[in-house]
């Protein structure tokens, strides 16, 4: 991987990196299916727009990267949690060029996603074309199917543990299971293109040991494609989540009619701003279980959820964990 002259060259560039970033974006895609785990794919998204907030190059602004969730079809795909996300059809991507790197969803619904004949042909012909592929979890099944999960294996290998060691000597326990694996691999990734210093700060930023699965969907008021206006009012969202609002509040805020701001809202976010601001309330809530020794009823008024029970219900639903055993996991 050349790691050492490679390090050295971007680290002494600080984090504004390279001015060719200004043109040169590199594409992540993330495949997702009708009932695929939301919590990893969301992680493998935080990474990367994590990098996008620390090489922003001034004073053009442009990111590093563009993450793009994808989809066989296109349009909203819910996860085996029922939360729905906006997705680009992976035919949109055919003369769009390679991916810098390419990962694919895990979940309940792979078997179906397994008779997707046409997704299966796009996952092969992404594999001739030189793309890196990274299945998550149950992902792999899709991988294999496509005839090249001997590929996928040697895509994981070049970005090895040693990279891991790099990034995390001295910070913590590390974890042998699937999603911290996956991690792993996006920070080599980061690695490879800026540096051990900058992959650092994202590991110490985003490590699933201490990171919340819903930190990637609440970022994504920081990426390139969402409007001033919008940014705004997530921004505003995230910052008031802790009280009761409403969203007539937020597009008030903005300047914005209550119709055109959910439409915008929905289209440049990729969820609604009710769901956005209930992301917003779970993503505190699990920084404060994994933070602070305040009890769960005290976690869930403090996040604007109202009560214990009905923090408990959501992490059912969305995590298929309760808030305790959700603390308790990450303080292994």
């Amino acid at each position: 991987m050349e790691h050492s002259s490679v390090a050295s060259r971007k680290s002494a560039m600080g984090p504004h990196i390279m001015a060719e970033t200004c043109s040169a974006k590199k594409r992540i895609g993330i495949v997702l299916f009708s009932g695929f785990a939301l919590p990893d794919a969301a992680s493998i998204a935080e990474v990367f727009q994590s990098a996008n907030g620390l090489t922003a190059v001034e004073p053009c602004g442009t990111t590093s990267y563009d993450v793009i969730l994808l989809s066989a079809g296109g349009g909203s795909i819910a996860s085996s949690s029922s939360v729905l996300v906006w997705t680009e059809g992976i035919e949109a991507q055919r003369d769009s060029g390679r991916f810098h790197a390419l990962f694919v969803a895990g979940g309940g619904g792979v078997s179906d996603a397994l008779r997707d004949e046409h997704l299966i042909a796009w996952l092969r012909r992404a594999h001739w074309r030189g793309d890196l592929v990274f299945p998550i979890g149950e992902g792999r099944a899709l991988v294999e199917a496509a005839c090249f999960g001997k590929a996928a294996d040697d895509g994981i290998k070049r970005f090895d543990d040693r990279t891991w060691e790099t990034v995390r000597t001295g910070s913590g326990n590390d974890s042998s299971s699937a999603s911290a694996s996956l991690f792993r691999t996006a920070i080599a990734v980061i690695e490879d293109d800026f540096g051990v210093e900058i992959a650092r700060q994202i590991a110490d930023r985003v490590a699933p040991s201490t990171g919340s699965p819903f930190r990637g969907i609440v970022r994504k008021n920081t990426s390139a494609g969402v409007s001033e206006k919008i940014k705004a009012s997530a921004k505003w969202l995230e910052t008031n989540g802790h009280r009761p609002i409403s969203i007539e509040e937020a597009a008030q805020i903005v300047g914005m009619s209550d119709r055109n701001f959910l439409r915008r809202f929905k289209i440049e976010m990729g969820v609604t701003p009710s769901e956005y601001l209930l992301y917003v309330r779970l993503d505190m809530s699990c920084r404060l279980l994994v933070e602070t020794d305040l009890p769960v009823d005290k976690v869930a008024r403090h996040c604007g959820i109202g009560s214990g029970g009905r923090l408990a219900k959501l992490f059912r639903k969305h995590l298929t964990t309760t808030p305790t055993e959700y603390r308790m996991s990450k303080q292994i």
